[in-house]
């Protein structure tokens, strides 16, 4: 045997793949993205800038430059292995306003990317947005046991890093050049959460969103990093 440092052993079973089904939260509602879902889903996406909607700046898709355009796109979108897309209908409005995707999904190394996150503006920084996320999270590190949790981004997008950290994140650096999108050149920041990391995340976020923890006008009464810092 080597005496060589090789790692520590695992439990090498492949974990399961995603599943279309719907997950219920408190504040949010997952649903396997459906062409139905595109005509709410076009009233979210009007409802961005009249100037240029920023929301599709750093996604490799979109603007969309009418509702049969989103419709096609979804059709295909819905239907994809990787990545798996769900819809998310915000409990306080019952109206889809957003989806996002596990991807890059890899059984036999029990890692998968959160990623492909398109909230419109009125569901942008809300509760049922940060929950959305947690719920997606939870399913693959608790349900299906996944090790390893990703997030990446264009290195240039910056409410994509902010959302990482808040969430737990540990950035572990920059693939550079590492795509072309849209016809130009993308840095790409990777940030991971590890089994070991999760349950602490998990926590956090559960706290973060608890009722008991908005003010009567909705506003935290503490931030995600303030009760990680306490766990």
């Amino acid at each position: 045997m080597s005496t060589l440092p090789i790692g520590p052993e695992v439990d090498t079973t492949p974990r399961p793949l995603p599943v279309r089904t719907r997950i219920a939260g408190r504040y949010a509602e997952l649903e396997p993205l459906h062409p139905r879902h595109a005509p709410e889903l076009w009233q979210a996406v009007k409802a961005g800038s009249p100037d240029g909607d920023d929301s599709w700046a750093y996604m490799g898709y979109g603007p969309f430059a009418s509702q049969d355009a989103l419709a096609r796109f979804i059709a295909d979108f819905s239907t994809t292995h990787d990545p798996v897309a769900w819809a998310v209908r915000p409990v306080a409005t019952g109206i889809t306003t957003g989806w996002l995707t596990l991807m890059e999904i890899q059984p036999k190394n029990a890692a998968i990317e959160l990623g492909n996150i398109w909230f419109g503006p009125a569901m942008q920084r809300t509760r049922a947005a940060t929950e959305a996320m947690f719920l997606l999270l939870k399913y693959s590190a608790d349900d299906l046991g996944y090790r390893r949790l990703v997030w990446k981004c264009n290195s240039l997008n910056a409410p994509s890093k902010r959302a990482a950290d808040r969430l737990g994140f540990t950035y572990e650096g920059c693939h550079r050049n590492h795509l072309t999108v849209k016809g130009r050149q993308r840095h790409t920041d990777w940030y991971s959460i590890t089994a070991d990391e999760w349950p602490r995340c998990r926590n956090a976020l559960a706290a973060w969103l608890d009722p008991a923890n908005f003010a009567p006008d909705g506003t935290a009464r503490r931030s995600l990093a303030d009760i990680r810092a306490t766990l």
